[in-house]
């Protein structure tokens, strides 16, 4: 009997991610590039790295790929290439070009194989870019993403640095991709709360980064494996600013806080807890499950962003014009860390 393809994975989706706390200290070990076209790099790093080719053309490139979240090999290669993608929407740019990054076991069938580049040719064409080749291992445990190349002005790359006080922040997409996908495979989410969430994996930041470019938003970045409050840390250090959010308004995939109410917690729980905890203050009236939502790793998340508050109005009603996904979770004040209230 063929083995499915999570049977095969230790974690999946983003909760495979390196701890972000050992991450963080890998990092600081390694002298960043002098290079003056180099916009983005490691000091600090972000969702991307940006290259400048001229006054008016960047590059953005990046690498991410991980073990399969779900058994349909199609949806897995679509959800890997559409995480992968995500990131070149995150800092403002257009996906150009693709290479598969692919480890797969030989005793699998090739057609599952093949049905998993599909699912990414899928994603990649729907993003606007190409995917060109790639580089295949052999592994026991699957793994699949892609390196994407992008494009943007240099003038208009986003970064997780910008949030200022006096922005409001919003989410593009639900949370809660690890609660309800490990609710499922306990038996304490449901087939429909799945196919949600996978609808949501699914889906690419495009659309909404369209919307964002003509807003000029203040930062951005798209909450996957490190959770909403690991990437909200990120923003508030990176900017020298305090994020505050508000509990009772985290958007979550339906399933995903019951889940999260009957115990349910992902791998990743409990790192980004280690990466995140020291630096977001929670109020005793928030509940645990609220709590859980916010550390749970997110795979092919939503773009969490800040933006003037008075351009708030217009960019919720651009995003409701679009019916595309849009909620305001807290706002940007003076000080440092996150605050949850």
């Amino acid at each position: 009997m063929q083995p499915t393809l999570t049977s095969l994975a230790r974690a999946g989706g983003c909760a495979a991610k390196y701890p972000a706390a050992r991450l963080q200290e890998l990092l600081g070990g390694i002298v960043p590039a002098d290079a003056e076209d180099l916009i983005v790099g490691l000091d600090p790093a972000d969702d991307a790295a940006v290259y400048r080719l001229d006054d008016r053309t960047a590059l953005v490139f990046t690498v991410d790929f991980f073990p399969p979240v779900v058994d349909d090999p199609r949806t897995f290669g679509r959800i890997a290439a559409t995480n992968a993608l995500n990131d070149v929407f995150a800092m403002g740019g257009r996906p150009l070009l693709a290479l598969s990054v692919t480890a797969f076991p030989e005793e699998l069938p090739v057609e599952v194989l093949g049905e998993v580049l599909a699912g990414a040719a899928e994603a990649t064409r729907e993003a606007g870019a190409i995917l060109a080749g790639g580089h295949t291992i052999r592994d026991d445990e699957p793994k699949y993403g892609l390196a994407v190349v992008g494009t943007v002005h240099p003038e208009g790359v986003w970064r997780k640095s910008g949030a200022r006080p006096g922005d409001a922040v919003f989410l593009t997409k639900p949370l809660g991709t690890g609660l309800v996908m490990s609710g499922y495979k306990r038996g304490q989410a449901g087939e429909q709360q799945l196919e949600r969430a996978i609808r949501w994996m699914r889906t690419l930041n495009n659309e909404a980064a369209d919307v964002l470019r003509a807003l000029e938003p203040s930062a951005v970045t798209d909450v996957t494996g490190f959770g909403l409050f690991g990437h909200a840390h990120e923003v508030a250090d990176r900017s020298g600013a305090r994020i505050v959010l508000e509990a009772e308004r985290f958007p979550a995939i339906d399933g995903a806080l019951d889940a999260a109410r009957q115990g349910v917690r992902t791998s990743g729980d409990p790192r980004n807890r280690d990466f995140a905890a020291r630096h977001v203050e929670l109020a005793d009236s928030v509940p645990e499950a609220l709590e859980a939502l916010g550390y749970d790793p997110q795979t092919a998340g939503g773009l969490l962003v800040t933006i003037p508050a008075e351009r708030g109005p217009a960019l919720e009603a651009e995003f409701e014009s679009r019916k595309l996904f849009l909620r305001r979770v807290g706002r940007v004040e003076e000080g440092a860390g996150v605050s949850v209230t």
